[in-house]
């Protein structure tokens, strides 16, 4: 049986820009004829995906499968941390929850799942012709380098070529490269093919001396310049540059609550990409002002982000907008937030057996339980403004609603899903918004209420527009990397019909 060669992206810290690095060599493999896949044994983050045979992986190895043009499959991140709090995550192996962890207790036990990460990855390998393999934060994290499982662990498991990139854009990247290379053992330093120099602008002439001193000091070959990439691409839920946006400069403005434990906050990226909506995140009362309509995102903890909303005052700063006239919709968490009641008898949601009141805009109530409903799903919108819109998505939530009231919309099987009541919109589907249907009419609907005339500004269809995304960053990176010495690296004499 033959075996995919890999490459391995790994980075000087967190935020180096791995993923998108990973991004764009699995659409870089794919144009020139590979079978592709990415790979990262562990991911910790709060944006997650169902993938069609109803497994939950991070979203990170999703956008990569995207650009690779393959089908997103939970082997290509088989364990996932998503963190429920500043010491512990829920700990997803497989697709599946295995409970939460405290971060010393899964680090006594993360050495055990390698037999599951060789699985996975053996198994990509024996169906794809390269692997792309993204690490994690740095290599060079010294009191965590005996366990490793995500960088020079997993490259020394799997035989993986390394390059090493480094985030320019901040400062200080030949310090990072220079001071990773040199916490490396000799072993680990000879797995690097090369450096990286990540988010450069301005004039690389300026750069060279730098760049030669850094081969002279590592030893090391600088294989690309990438420079500073205007492109639309999901990123990491921890360091995006979006959650910081405030102020719509658009003429429609959403509101999005930046909850402490915010999640899948990816569902909102397609209204980012429509002229006329202004998307911003706000975590305080005086930044809410007079929105246009408020949205209640997912949350990996739906109790404490509740009792959040309660302390920082923007509980009653939404009731009040809302008692005025001013649209809400909550996604999943922000939905169960939005009902009556909401019950977590056994502590599965906070750790702590407890019942908070809701926000009491939608009749409903929520009771977690020990189960997570995964499922990937198509429905139509069954609620005025939005009756007939097509959407597609996927469910991941502990919680079961009981809804005393109208639907949201119609699941494919005609089980209703959601709840509205009045101006105010609730529904478990992640996603919603990337058919582009749900978009329009909810432009439409705002645009209404404000007197904006929407003619003119049809949005790109989110597919379309994701596409066109993936094939800048393609060229971007293509043009700055010294791919022959990719390819060399990894035993490949190049695009697919030079290997014959």
């Amino acid at each position: 049986m033959s075996k995919a060669k890999c490459i391995m992206v790994q980075g000087t810290m967190s935020g180096a820009g791995k993923s998108l690095l990973c991004a764009a060599l699995c659409r870089i493999f794919a144009q020139d004829g590979y079978r592709v896949a990415p790979f990262k044994s562990q991911n910790m983050a709060l944006n997650s995906f169902v993938t069609r045979d109803g497994a939950e992986m991070g979203r990170a190895q999703v956008v990569q499968a995207q650009a690779a043009g393959t089908e997103p499959d939970v082997r290509m991140n088989p364990i996932l941390l998503k963190p429920s709090s500043d010491v512990g995550s829920q700990v997803i192996v497989n697709g599946r929850a295995r409970g939460q962890m405290s971060a010393a207790d899964y680090f006594r036990m993360k050495r055990s799942l390698i037999p599951d990460i060789l699985e996975a990855y053996n198994s990509l390998a024996a169906e794809n012709d390269i692997i792309v393999i993204e690490g994690a934060g740095s290599p060079a994290e010294i009191n965590l380098k005996a366990d490793d499982i995500v960088n020079m662990g997993l490259a020394k498991l799997v035989d993986a070529p390394v390059l090493l990139a480094g985030d320019i854009d901040r400062g200080g990247v030949f310090a990072q490269l220079y001071g990773t290379v040199e916490l490396l053992e000799a072993d680990e330093r000879a797995r690097i093919r090369g450096l990286i120099i990540n988010k450069f602008r301005g004039d690389v002439e300026i750069l060279r001396p730098g760049l030669a001193m850094l081969e002279e000091k590592t030893h090391l070959p600088v294989v690309g310049v990438v420079p500073y990439l205007r492109v639309e691409i999901e990123d990491e839920d921890s360091l995006s540059d979006r959650l910081e946006a405030k102020s719509a400069v658009k003429p429609l403005d959403i509101a999005i609550l930046r909850l402490p434990h915010v999640s899948n906050f990816t569902d909102f990226i397609p209204l980012e990409q429509h002229p006329l909506l202004g998307v911003r995140y706000v975590q305080r009362t005086r930044q809410l002002g007079a929105p246009d309509l408020v949205i209640l995102p997912g949350t990996k903890n739906t109790m404490d982000d509740l009792r959040w909303l309660r302390e920082s005052g923007l509980e009653a700063a939404v009731l009040r907008l809302s008692a005025a006239g001013t649209p809400v919709l909550g996604v999943c968490g922000g939905y169960q937030m939005l009902g009556e009641r909401l019950c977590d008898p056994a502590g599965e949601e906070s750790g702590t057996p407890c019942t908070l009141r809701g926000l009491g805009l939608l009749p409903t109530t929520t009771v977690f339980g020990t189960e997570k409903h995964l499922t990937q799903t198509a429905a139509r919108a069954a609620a005025d403004p939005f009756a007939g819109a097509a959407l597609t998505g996927y469910e991941i939530h502990a919680g079961r609603t009981e809804v005393r009231g109208s639907a949201f919309c119609t699941l494919a099987d005609g089980t209703p899903e959601g709840c509205v009541q009045g101006n105010v919109f609730g529904t478990y589907l992640h996603g919603l918004f990337d058919t582009g249907e749900l978009t329009e009419k909810l432009t439409a609907f705002l645009c209404r209420q404000k007197g904006i005339d929407p003619a003119g500004a049809d949005l790109i269809p989110m597919e379309q527009y994701r596409q066109q995304q993936f094939d800048l960053l393609a060229d971007g990176v293509r043009a700055a990397l010294d791919l022959p010495a990719v390819y060399a690296a990894m035993g490949l004499a190049g695009p697919k019909g030079d290997n014959a």
